[in-house]
């Protein structure tokens, strides 16, 4: 994948996410800037995806710790939890959110 390439994949992800915050009942602030995404939780908590583009992965920040994210057969995965962010995502947002926040 090029850095073009890298870059429409985590601008489109930013964009599920923000649509999928949208769908939530709770209270979640979403702020992009400089290639962060920050979402403020209810709680007081922060998960922020950051994009990586030197090794062209996304990493996300959140409380159960930090995750780094590569683009492989058209989904973000990690390598350390041999998860999906899709899936992980579900639990984290559980947590910090009180809700499942849904991407697709």
């Amino acid at each position: 994948m090029n850095e073009v390439e890298f870059n429409d994949n985590v601008d489109e992800l930013f964009t599920v996410i923000e649509d999928a915050i949208d769908d939530l009942d709770a209270d979640v602030d979403c702020e992009i800037s400089g290639g962060v995404l920050t979402l403020q939780c209810p709680d007081g908590s922060v998960l922020i995806f950051s994009r990586q583009t030197a090794t062209k992965e996304l990493w996300l920040a959140a409380r159960s710790g930090g995750f780094h994210y590569t683009w492989q057969n058209n989904e973000w995965y990690c390598g350390r939890t041999e998860q999906t962010l899709k899936t992980m995502l579900e639990t984290i947002s559980r947590d910090q959110i009180g809700e499942v926040l849904v991407i697709d």
